[in-house]
């Protein structure tokens, strides 16, 4: 039997790339890349066989000419490298990933899968920081996180159920670790797909929709866009989404609408998906956060937390039970 043997949740964003020397002068960012280090150590000391990393997708994999609800890497996968993140073939753990997609589909779930998967730093930030040799197979599970309608909270924190349970009925005896790549959060300047009202909204929806091919010709306006956008944190949420991550109490959030998400804590808030998931996959666990700081020039409220699954109780001996 394999087992899960640590969960990770990390914010992402590529300026910690592309423009650190604009947030040098920030204890924020000194505590989150910390905080990115202490998860780094976690990960070696849980000497993981393979890593399941859940994360989203910003239009460089998947276009609105098809986007599905949740995708599986089942063969090669390629980071699309945008912004200094790991580009070109990675790693993959192809029998979990077939073994993953098996399972969900027994349980109900109905999972894209692709041979040839491109991921952006939805999956690759993540990687980037917390496994930066890139020297463990992975399984990459990309959620539909910004193109809705979306799949509910409550959907994606029982997908991350049946991940923990496929993982834990693969009998290759296999450490794994999860990973859970985005949020907290934040306001990104993006339109929904049908009400493209600015120009500047019109020219997303057409990269979104035109880019599978040509996604890089589109990224300089693009990245001026985001540039530009003003900040919008919301730490009270982040906050208290941290603790109920440290107490097991992320079930109090399922009930919440994607509207209703993005009205408290912004439209990027979308990707707490991953960390719900990756919270129901490792099960019970004693939850830590290791970093948190609201970065206004990276538009985004930074976490990062570990959680450590508790052990199985003994099971009693027959003579023993009443």
């Amino acid at each position: 039997m394999s087992s899960i043997v640590l969960g990770v949740g990390a914010s992402h964003s590529t300026l910690m790339n592309t423009h650190w020397d604009e947030v040098d002068h920030l204890p924020g960012a000194h505590r989150f890349r910390d905080g990115l280090a202490e998860a780094r150590r976690l990960v070696e000391e849980a000497r993981p066989d393979a890593v399941v990393v859940i994360g989203s997708n910003h239009f460089r994999g998947f276009f609105l000419d098809m986007m599905p609800a949740f995708t599986v890497g089942v063969g090669e996968v390629n980071g699309a490298g945008e912004a200094g993140t790991p580009g070109g073939p990675l790693p993959v753990d192809t029998g979990l990933a077939r073994h993953l997609v098996d399972s969900l589909v027994g349980a109900g779930f109905d999972p894209a899968f692709s041979l040839r998967l491109t991921v952006d730093h939805g999956i690759t930030h993540g990687l980037q920081y917390l496994v930066p040799e890139l020297d463990v197979p992975v399984v990459p599970v990309v959620v539909n996180m910004f193109a809705p309608p979306l799949p509910s909270l409550r959907r994606c924190h029982d997908l991350g159920t049946a991940i923990g349970a496929a993982v834990r009925s693969d009998g290759a005896g296999k450490r794994v670790v999860v990973i859970a790549s985005g949020g907290l959060s934040h306001r990104l300047p993006w339109p929904k797909w049908y009400d493209a009202l600015s120009e500047d909204d019109r020219f997303l929806v057409q990269a979104w929709l035109n880019g599978r091919d040509s996604w890089s010709e589109y990224e300089v306006r693009r990245r001026q866009i985001i540039r530009a956008a003003e900040p919008d944190i919301n730490p009270g949420f982040d906050e208290r989404f941290l603790d109920l991550l440290e107490r097991g109490g992320l079930d109090s959030l399922l009930g919440m609408t994607s509207d209703e998400l993005a009205a408290a804590a912004g439209n990027g808030a979308q990707e707490i998906r991953s960390w719900l998931a990756m919270a129901a996959a490792v099960g019970p666990a004693a939850g830590r956060t290791l970093a948190y700081a609201p970065i206004d020039a990276w538009l985004t409220g930074m976490g990062v937390a570990a959680l450590h699954p508790e052990p199985a109780e003994p099971a009693t001996p027959k003579e023993d039970r009443p």
